[in-house]
């Protein structure tokens, strides 16, 4: 279990940013990621609204080219704790979810459970350079994507985790229903996670 002082120590660094600060790191983490060829071959993709300092993803899809469908998370209404992702398309509408964050109101044909899509864009408190990560405590991402706990048989979606450097961590030690990340992407740097 994560210390509650040590996210709250990891989210006031990243609130501290300037706003400049904040878009040339978006800038250099939509750069590094589009060089780095792991979002190339993707077409559905979910990424999330930054808040509270998050590492904004906005720029990685204004720069990406080609025919792909981008979705965002919502939280389930019938299976309290999971998300699913509803797409993002121009005639989207918004509503406030419980916990005030925007997100598209669901439509039965827009909404994908996170097995259709090829990548998700992940947002988190805190990381390590083996690709742990620390999220906003309640564990929709986690519950969401246990599936992937076991990828003998679930080869995507591929997870991205999004973070300001100063996110980063010496070392995480997991809790058995973490779902590690593929990568993550700072403004400095790209970790990798080494197969097992």
């Amino acid at each position: 279990m994560t210390d509650p002082s040590l996210r709250r120590r990891l989210r006031h660094a990243r609130r501290q940013l300037s706003q400049r600060e904040q878009r040339d790191h978006a800038e250099a983490v939509c750069q590094r990621l589009l060089d780095s060829g792991l979002i190339r071959a993707a077409r559905r993709i979910a990424y999330y609204l930054p808040v509270a300092g998050e590492l904004d993803p906005t720029p990685i899809r204004a720069r990406l080219p080609g025919q792909r469908r981008w979705y965002l998370p919502v939280l389930r209404v019938h299976a309290p704790g999971r998300l699913w992702f509803v797409r993002n398309a121009p005639e989207t509408r918004w509503r406030r979810n419980r916990f005030g964050i925007l997100e598209p109101r669901a439509h039965h044909r827009q909404i994908v459970p996170p097995q259709g899509l090829h990548l998700i864009l992940v947002p988190l408190v805190g990381f390590d350079a083996h690709c742990h990560r620390i999220g906003m405590g309640a564990g929709f991402y986690d519950r969401s994507l246990a599936f992937l706990r076991d990828r003998q048989y679930w080869q995507r979606p591929r997870l991205i985790g999004l973070a300001h450097e100063c996110q980063r961590l010496d070392a995480i030690e997991p809790a058995p229903w973490d779902v590690p990340l593929d990568a993550v992407v700072t403004e400095r740097a790209l970790y990798q996670r080494r197969p097992a």
